[in-house]
């Protein structure tokens, strides 16, 4: 066996050391670069939130403040609970309005959500595959065509079968509006309700059939209240859309300040009174503030219908 010279053990030794250095001080800076991109990333996430609520609340902060210059002229009593909308003669009530809103966001909600769960329902748990795969895509289409093209189909469509069905002159009012609206969300609630019952785990389904439960017992008692989370979700982005839609409904529902007591009755809700009268009004006018201040009780009511789902939600998912 031939013994290395003292000069030749040092430099292998140095090589040695000086990988070994080389290579801790890789790791190092790996370590360091991989704190440096998760904070980074933790940051501009929540940037990203902050910057978002800051938008939420400046637009309702600007709202708000030009909305509440109506109560100088207008008493707050008049413009909440009075039918008179008569910017010629400067009485503002918004009553019509905001009754014209609840009630048509009511019946596209008794419309569409139980249909839509039965849709959800049927793709998740009865549909074949084959079936599934085709309906899928095309729900996910019909999210995205722009709401003037079913306001456009509502007008030519709907409204003349509707003068037929109901023998009345003028179909215009809350009941084609609420179908129109209902077509709208079907899809968004159905979709987001579907992806909801198929993450249920399958372990569920088996345990409730080994215990005797037929198939219908086992969606209504088992699947349902375990996917409630995302169908209420999926109910919460299906009602803002309908109460914020505006196209669409100013095509079918008629226009007209009164009051809608009727199905057939034309009637006007907040966003088609606004977008109908904002381009003719001086900014610096009651009238003007009158319509901020309807914007701002849209997004109000918006925030607390969202609200009170979450309650129920929170009150369910505790029981």
């Amino acid at each position: 066996m031939i013994e290395s010279s003292p000069a030749v053990q040092a430099a292998v030794q140095g090589q040695l050391g000086e990988s070994m250095k080389s290579g801790s001080g890789k790791a190092f800076d790996r370590k360091n670069r991989l704190l440096f991109y998760n904070s980074t990333f933790k940051v501009v996430c929540i940037c990203s939130a902050i910057f978002v609520c800051l938008i939420l609340f400046s637009i309702l902060i600007f709202m708000f403040r030009t909305g509440v210059l109506t109560f100088k002229t207008v008493p707050l009593t008049t413009f909440l609970f009075s039918t008179d909308w008569s910017p010629e003669t400067e009485t503002y009530g918004a009553f019509v309005f905001i009754f014209g809103t609840f009630a048509l966001t009511a019946l596209t909600l008794l419309f569409s959500v139980p249909l839509s769960v039965f849709v959800a329902v049927f793709l998740a748990e009865m549909a074949p595959k084959w079936l599934r795969n085709l309906l899928r895509p095309i729900l996910d289409l019909l999210v995205g065509i722009p709401s003037v093209v079913y306001g456009f189909l509502g007008l030519t469509l709907l409204l003349p079968k509707l003068r037929d069905w109901a023998q009345v002159d003028l179909s215009d009012g809350i009941l084609a509006g609420a179908i129109v609206l209902s077509i709208m969300i079907l899809p968004t609630i159905s979709r987001i309700s579907d992806d909801s019952i198929s993450a249920v785990p399958q372990k569920y389904r088996d345990a409730s059939y080994a215990l005797g439960a037929t198939r219908f017992h086992t969606i209504v008692r088992v699947v349902l209240p375990s996917a409630r989370s995302g169908i209420l979700y999926a109910v919460i982005l299906g009602m803002a859309r309908a109460i914020g839609e505006t196209m669409a409904i100013v095509m079918v529902i008629g226009n007209t300040p009164q009051l809608a007591n009727a199905l057939f009755k034309p009637t006007s809700v907040l966003t088609s009174n606004i977008v109908m009268q904002i381009p003719n009004v001086p900014f610096d006018s009651t009238w003007n503030y009158a319509l901020y201040m309807m914007g701002f009780l849209l997004l109000f009511i918006s925030l607390l219908m969202i609200v009170v789902i979450r309650l129920l939600q929170r009150k369910g998912a505790s029981r």
